[in-house]
C-alpha cells in the first residue's frame, strides 16, 4: 500500500475510529489525542508492513489502548471518584478494546453534530470539524486558515473544552433540535467548502485541497443521510461550483472571470454528478436554500458559451431564494441576474438597497459589481472608481489586481 492510499483511507477512517472511542469512553478531548496518535503509527506501519485485515478495528484497538494510558496517568484518580459516585465497580470504566472494535456503527454524523455545537463560533465549529471528523493535524488546519500553528492549537483547545462542558449527549438529537444542528452541520462544511473555493486573503485564489475536504465530508453525510434533499443540494452546489475551478485562472494565477472562462476546460463528470443530485432532489419535499442554489449552478454550467446563459431562468430561481433566505450575497448575485435580464439600471436600483446593509455594505463584492453594472451602463470613470475601491477593500491578492486592471483598462474613458 502506497503512502497516497493510506493516507486516503486513515481521512476516511478517522471519524469513524474517534466516533467509537468517545461514544464508549467519553473524554472527548482524550480520546481525539488518542486517535491522532493512532494514526500516525498506521501512517507509518501500514506503507511498510501492509494494511491489516480490519483497518479499523486496528485503529480502534490502537487508540483504545493509547486512550486507556493516558486515562490512567493523567485522569486515573478523577475517573475512579467518577466510577464510585455511580456505583460502577472500579475498573470497569475502561470498556475492553476488543468490544469498541468490533462495534460496526458509524458514529460520524453524531461526531459531525458535536463539533458544529451551538455553544462554538463559526471559526471553532469549523476548525473542530476539520480536526476531528477531517482528520487534519492541527498544523494542517492552521495552514488552511493562514494562522501560525499555535493560534489554532487554542483555538482547538478552547473548542473541546467548551464541548466537554456543555454536558451534550454523544447521540443524534431528535426533533427540532435534530434539524437545527444539521442546518448548521451543512453550514459548517459550506463555510468550509466557500474559503477553499474563494480564499479571503492570501496570494491565491483558491485552496482546492479545502474545497476537497469540504466535498468529502458532505459525501460522508449524503451517505449517512441519503434522503435529505438539503444534503444533496449542498453536495450538488459544490460539485457544481468546483467543476469551474480549472478555469478560473490562466497561467500566472490571475482570476478570469465566468463569462470569459474557457468552458472546455470545466470537470464535466463533477458537472453531471451535481446536475444528477439536484435534479434528483427538487422534486421531494420542500425546497431548501441548497437546493436553489445548485439549481442556478447548474443552468451556468449548462450553458454553451455566456452569451446561452439562461439568464431569466437564474433570475427566477433568484426570485425564490430571497423568499426564503435573508441573506446580502444572495441579494447581490439577485442583482446581477436582474442586470442581465432586463439591463444594468434595473440591477444597479438593487443595489441601492444593500447600501445600509451592514454585512455587506463594507464588502468588496458590492462595489465590484457596482462597477460592473455601471461598466455595462457606459459610465466608465465612475465604474473605475467603484473597480478601485473594491481593489482596496479585498485581501485576496489575485481579485485585487484583478479589480485593479480593470480599473486601469477604463482609465482611458470618458
Amino acid at each position: 500500500m502506497g503512502y497516497g492510499e493510506a493516507e486516503d483511507l486513515l481521512r476516511q477512517l478517522a471519524p469513524q475510529v474517534l466516533g467509537a472511542l468517545v461514544r464508549r469512553y467519553g473524554h472527548f478531548d482524550t480520546a481525539e489525542d488518542a486517535v491522532q496518535e493512532a494514526l500516525v503509527a498506521a501512517a507509518t506501519q501500514w506503507p511498510a508492513e501492509g494494511l491489516p485485515a480490519n483497518p479499523r478495528g486496528w485503529l480502534i484497538t490502537v487508540a483504545s489502548r493509547r486512550l486507556t494510558d493516558l486515562l490512567r496517568s493523567e485522569q486515573s484518580r478523577r475517573a475512579r471518584e467518577e466510577a464510585a459516585a455511580r456505583r460502577i465497580p472500579p475498573g470497569e470504566w475502561l470498556a475492553p478494546a476488543a468490544d469498541v472494535a468490533a462495534a460496526d456503527s458509524d458514529d460520524t454524523l453524531i461526531l459531525l453534530f458535536l463539533c458544529c455545537h451551538p455553544a462554538l463560533s463559526p471559526a471553532s465549529q469549523i476548525a473542530l470539524t476539520l480536526r476531528a471528523v477531517g482528520g487534519l493535524t492541527t498544523a494542517e488546519v492552521a495552514r488552511a486558515f493562514l494562522v501560525p500553528e499555535a493560534t489554532m492549537t487554542r483555538r482547538i483547545t478552547r473548542a473541546k473544552v467548551q464541548v466537554a462542558d456543555s454536558g451534550v449527549p454523544f447521540m443524534v438529537p431528535n426533533g427540532p433540535e435534530r434539524e437545527q444542528r444539521l442546518t448548521m452541520v451543512l453550514h459548517v462544511l459550506y463555510l468550509i467548502f466557500t474559503e477553499g473555493y474563494a480564499a479571503t486573503s492570501g496570494p491565491g485564489l483558491f485552496r482546492a485541497d479545502l474545497s476537497a475536504e469540504a466535498i468529502r465530508l458532505t459525501r460522508i453525510v449524503r451517505r449517512l443521510l441519503p434522503g435529505d434533499g438539503e444534503v444533496a443540494g449542498l453536495l450538488a452546489l459544490m460539485l457544481l461550483t468546483d467543476a469551474r475551478r480549472p478555469a478560473r485562472t490562466g497561467p500566472a494565477g490571475e482570476l478570469i472571470p465566468l463569462d470569459e472562462q474557457d468552458r472546455s476546460r470545466w470537470d464535466q463528470a463533477k458537472i453531471a454528478e451535481g446536475v444528477a443530485l439536484v435534479t434528483g432532489a427538487l422534486p421531494r419535499g420542500d425546497v431548501g436554500s441548497y437546493q436553489l442554489q445548485a439549481a442556478i449552478a447548474a443552468v451556468h454550467d449548462e450553458a454553451a458559451s455566456a452569451g446561452a446563459t439562461d439568464w431569466p431562468q437564474i433570475l427566477a430561481l433568484y426570485d425564490l431564494l430571497l423568499r426564503i433566505s435573508d441573506n446580502p450575497v444572495v441579494a447581490l448575485n439577485h442583482a446581477v441576474a436582474a442586470a442581465m435580464t432586463h439591463g444594468p439600471g434595473a440591477g444597479l436600483k438593487r443595489l441601492e438597497r444593500l447600501e445600509t446593509d451592514r454585512r455587506i455594505a463594507g464588502d468588496h463584492r458590492l462595489e465590484a459589481v457596482r462597477a460592473h453594472l455601471l461598466e455595462m451602463a457606459g459610465q466608465h470613470q465612475a465604474a473605475r472608481a467603484a473597480y478601485q475601491a473594491a481593489a482596496q477593500r479585498t485581501m485576496s491578492l489575485p481579485h485585487q489586481r484583478y479589480l485593479n486592471a480593470r480599473a486601469a483598462r477604463l482609465s482611458g474613458h470618458r
